[in-house]
């Protein structure tokens, strides 16, 4: 159908030349199903270069861009320079951040769930080494063993292994079909049955979640029947309740698609193992054979002379050992039912898969999707442009499900980078993809790009230039005499059990700044490092497995005397102290911290959701609880608040002062573009009403954060 529409185009093409120039098959596949279904609008421009830097920086990396970033981009020859940002920004640390929250969010990973850090540290190493999403999904699905040491294993356990749960969250995550409803009756406006996801959730009816008695370490295990049984309990009739028999209810193609996208799949996969494997062997090839025998030799001497008999060198030795052994079959094996399953979703032929992401994709980036809501994909709600999202779905799969090749190939279209519409046929446009929908950055964007705005990612003032006296409050150690009073030496003291605080908590990556207010700090976390952590703990693992065959009374006893040995020997109150400190502060990024936020966050004030809820999403409409953090907040302050150390210091101050050079930087760093006359002649003049230029410029600033074109997207 549309390649008989396709010729028939040319003449609309021609018409709106003069407005856009179509950057690729995608923008054709677009044009020629709106010509099919009557569209007669005319599209919007295309964005100038500097809103489509703004816009792509915040979709792609998660702020907006800095005044180096700025000049970099306008320096790029004029035909190349998208082209050139995209493909920058695509490999940078940042995207891998950014769309970590992405996917986060997607699968409900949380940090507080049993093993949500370590899988949603896995995902973020999983984005950074190309995983491809169908690669990925697979393993969170079918994974198995113990939280943190199988980071993949936090999908499973985020729903508690329970296989309802398991069942409704696989439809609807990753195929964008909601089948919660016929968990307890036949679906009121869809095909499935309650027969139906009872043979879906059988698939998971073998996991079990398992937590030791002893650590309190959480595993999936597979036991052998089947906790999924039919008829459900209570339903009328004398027929007995059996182990659901697994059943996939969700049709495949049958065939490969007319853009042959399964063939190219294969095509691209086997030559990529081609070349594994011829690098795998002229690696080998290269061994160097004396080096070889100089090792060996190496080690002959450090056994002869006892080096290799040391403790840690025995102990290492025996926990290499004791991994090799399986001390209880099906604790941490992985499941097949669950495998099987993981296959039949990734499948190139389940369209419901390719089509589900993209949808999603094309719906953050873009604005609007083709399906709306995104995980409601049914007979009854079907898509806006069928065509176009097939198509992308096809090359998606052609293409290796590579999240990059996706995301670089909706931002380089037209589709992407028109302007927005605010005339009478707007939503018309919009639904046409004809114009872009308005929409506001998510909440670690906004804060992020506060940060970016203020530069407040590194210190902007000289050490020692904000010293202030502050009264913090702390824990004091009590003496024997039961006084109150701090005793000489109580200060190390106390920093020795603050120290041993953080030592206790092995596998924390996540370290807090002390110089920000509780709603607004963020806590970075060190994605790599959690995931080393977490791998050194699975050397514990087999004592866990012994405890097994250990009465309730003696692990209590053991747990008991674990606790007497940690158990502080000293008794602490709460005291007030006076210290002096450097109001320097430096932030971190929002896209790596600890998620879901605390609910009274920055991040979650402004929409993060607690991801607990299946097919909650976020709420990017505008509170007045928002409107007040950006009036109040101590982020707005400090962004605002102009230092020493930056660039527009030095043309507020000084012999060589330039308030007009001043002005025009505050609206390139803050809002990506120059100011208009209008607005350079009123910025001066805010700037000379304050106390001092600098003042003057941190109202100005803080005006600029505060307004809608800061935080929407242009």
């Amino acid at each position: 159908m549309l390649n008989a529409i396709l010729p028939s185009v040319v003449g609309v093409i021609a018409v709106f030349a003069s407005q856009v120039v179509y950057s690729s098959e995608l923008d054709e596949v677009l044009l020629a199903e709106n010509a099919e279904a009557g569209v007669a609008h005319s599209p919007a421009d295309v964005v100038d270069d500097l809103t489509y830097l703004r816009r792509v920086s915040v979709d792609l990396i998660g702020r907006i861009p800095d005044r180096a970033e700025i000049d970099e981009f306008q320096a790029w020859p004029e035909e190349a320079r998208r082209r050139q940002l995209v493909e920058k920004l695509i490999v940078s640390e940042r995207f891998v951040d950014t769309w970590t929250v992405f996917y986060a969010d997607l699968l409900r990973l949380r940090s507080n769930a049993d093993g949500g850090a370590a899988a949603i540290a896995y995902v973020h190493q999983s984005i950074e080494d190309e995983v491809p999403y169908d690669e990925l999904v697979r393993k969170l699905i079918a994974a198995g063993g113990k939280a943190n040491a199988v980071p993949e294993v936090g999908f499973v356990l985020g729903d508690a292994a329970d296989p309802m749960a398991l069942a409704s969250a696989c439809a609807q995550v990753f195929m964008g079909i909601r089948v919660s409803c016929a968990q307890c009756h036949d679906h009121p406006f869809d095909k499935w049955t309650q027969e139906d996801f009872y043979g879906l959730a059988a698939y998971f009816g073998k996991t079990q979640r398992y937590e030791s008695q002893f650590t309190r370490t959480v595993y999936t295990r597979e036991v052998e029947q089947s906790m999924v049984l039919w008829p459900p309990e209570g339903m009328e009739g004398d027929e007995p309740r059996e182990p659901m028999i697994p059943t996939f209810l969700f049709p495949l193609d049958e065939a490969d698609g007319p853009r042959n996208h399964v063939a190219r799949l294969n095509e691209l996969r086997d030559a990529a193992e081609a070349a594994i494997a011829a690098r795998e062997a002229s690696a080998e090839n290269d061994i160097d054979l004396d080096a070889l025998l100089d090792d060996v030799a190496e080690k002959a001497d450090r056994r002869a002379s006892g080096e290799d008999n040391a403790p840690d060198q025995v102990v290492d030795e025996a926990k290499r050992d004791a991994r090799s052994l399986n001390i209880q079959s099906g604790m941490a094996s992985e499941s097949e039912l669950r495998r099987e399953l993981a296959e039949l979703i990734t499948s190139p032929y389940n369209g419901y898969f390719s089509r589900n992401f993209v949808n999603r994709v094309w719906y953050e980036l873009v604005g609007r999707g083709f399906v709306e809501p995104v995980d409601d994909f049914s007979d009854n709600n079907p898509p806006s442009h069928p065509e176009t999202l097939g198509y992308l779905a096809d090359e998606f799969v052609a293409n290796g499900y590579d999240l990059r090749w996706l995301v670089s190939e909706i931002v380089s279209s037209d589709a992407y980078s028109r302007e927005h519409d605010f005339g009478e046929n707007q939503a018309e446009l919009e639904r046409a993809f004809l114009a872009t929908p308005m929409r506001r950055m998510r909440s670690e964007t906004i804060y992020d790009s506060i940060i970016t705005a203020g530069h407040l990612f590194d210190v902007k003032h000289p050490a020692g230039q904000n010293m202030k006296v502050v009264w913090q409050q702390t824990q004091v150690p009590k003496d024997r005499g039961n006084s109150a009073d701090p005793k000489p030496g109580d200060e190390e003291m106390l920093a020795s059990r603050d120290a041993q605080a953080e030592m206790s908590k092995p596998g924390d990556a996540a370290k807090p700044r002390g110089d920000g207010y509780n709603l607004e700090s963020a806590i970075a976390v060190d994605f790599d490092a959690l995931l080393a952590a977490n791998a050194e703990e699975e050397d514990a693992a087999v004592e866990v497995e012994a405890m097994e065959v250990m009465s309730n009374e003696e692990i209590e006893a053991m747990r008991m005397a674990a606790q007497m040995r940690t158990r502080r020997e000293v008794d602490y109150v709460d005291r007030f102290v006076r210290a002096e400190i450097d109001d320097n502060p430096q932030f971190d990024s929002a896209q790596r911290m600890i998620s879901p936020a605390d609910p009274e966050h920055f991040v979650r004030v402004f929409g993060q959701t607690d991801r607990a809820v299946l097919g909650e999403h976020r709420d990017r409409s505008p509170t007045m609880r928002q409107a007040l953090m950006m009036l109040n907040g101590r982020l707005t302050h400090e962004s605002a608040r102009v230092g020493e150390l930056e660039p527009v210091y030095e043309l507020l101050t000084g012999p060589s002062a330039d308030l007009d050079a001043a002005v025009a930087l505050a609206y390139q760093e803050t809002l990506t573009r120059e100011p208009t006359r209008e607005e350079l002649a009123e910025g001066r003049e805010i700037v000379e009403s304050g106390e001092t230029p600098l003042e003057g410029m941190a109202d100005l600033r803080w005006l600029l954060l505060n307004c809608n074109e800061f935080r929407f997207i242009r």
